[in-house]
């Protein structure tokens, strides 16, 4: 058994036992026997906690930490920049206006499931794309270079239209606006869950067949043409469905960050650069550690629940700096 086999099971293990675990633990411990006397029929409240508030929670980290990374890794091999991440076409910006567009103007509603806000911050991830791919024809050449420059300009606005927004509400549409910009894993409930692990699982299947051509993508473009990869197409193609993804999670999740940065360097530095082997050990990696996260944040100061994005800003923080230091030298 090789170093990737052994790597890709190690993170299947870490995965099972964040999700086995981790809804056990919070500012109230839970039993194993009362959840499972709550599985054989008895409404127990800590079964209760189980299943109705801390089970979705996991299950969303684990899909928005898994969803992440795996963008995180289809940003950093097709830009060939390890510290390329899901959000570099602008996608949470995009998110942010949405949301905090909607905070501001006072909206409430809910349609399946979805609040208001989620459904903006989707809606503008859904326009971001758009634009970058409009802006991106309107320079007569679809490629990587002219989408991140869409994607560039766009951020550009997005940011000085937040920050008016952030200039023209009271506190207490600016402490919701910076609790939502922060991240965070909010209770959802299982409908949301079950109409967004289809579309993860589509494009993770989408994207391990494509793991052969990124493995010479992410080398060489000019090599990639001569081996008969359609280049334009599978950059772009690939750039807009973990664009999409990232909006996705986004809209429920807040932009929690550094997730797509850490774990993909990570896995590349442990296993080498292998897409067949990233791709899979990404999620499952990305999946436990956002969930290992979150309950150092439900934990760390209980019963007050720290926003998810403060404890992953905490440990990527530092990995960023050590990378910048390993590089030693110009980034891009």
């Amino acid at each position: 058994m090789n170093t990737k086999s052994l790597i890709i099971i190690a993170c299947a293990i870490f995965l099972l036992m964040t999700l086995i675990g981790a809804p056990l633990i919070g500012s109230q411990s839970l039993s194993p026997t009362e959840v499972v006397r709550y599985l054989q029929g008895e409404e127990t409240s800590q079964g209760l906690i189980f299943f109705r508030i801390r089970l979705p929670r996991v299950l969303l980290a684990v899909l928005t930490g898994a969803s992440l990374s795996l963008a995180g890794v289809v940003f950093q091999a097709l830009l060939r920049n390890p510290l390329a991440t899901p959000y570099t076409l602008g996608v949470a910006g995009g998110s942010a206006l949405g949301a905090l567009s909607v905070i501001k103007a006072g909206i409430a509603f809910s349609i399946a499931g979805f609040s208001a806000v989620q459904l903006a911050a989707f809606a503008g991830s859904l326009l971001t794309i758009l634009l970058v791919y409009l802006l991106a024809m309107r320079l007569r050449r679809l490629s990587i270079h002219t989408l991140i420059l869409a994607g560039v300009t766009l951020n550009y606005f997005f940011s000085a239209s937040i920050l008016i927004l952030h200039y023209l509400s009271d506190f207490t549409e600016t402490h919701q606006m910076i609790r939502w910009t922060i991240g965070g894993l909010d209770v959802v409930g299982y409908i949301t869950l079950a109409q967004t692990f289809p579309f993860f699982f589509i494009v993770f299947f989408i994207f391990w067949i494509l793991s052969k051509s990124f493995n010479v993508l992410s080398t060489n473009e000019e090599l990639a043409l001569s081996k008969g990869v359609h280049v334009t197409r599978i950059q772009t193609m690939s750039l807009i469905l973990a664009s999409l993804l990232t909006g996705t999670v986004v809209a429920i999740s807040g932009p929690i960050g550094f997730i797509g940065l850490i774990i993909p360097h990570l896995l590349r530095l442990l296993g080498g650069p292998d897409h067949r082997y990233l791709i899979p050990a990404s999620v499952m990696l990305g999946g436990g550690f956002l969930v290992l996260a979150d309950t150092i944040a439900r934990t760390i100061i209980a019963p007050v629940n720290l926003p998810v994005g403060i404890i992953t800003t905490l440990l990527g923080g530092p990995f960023f700096l050590w990378l910048l230091v390993r590089n030693k030298g110009p980034v891009y």
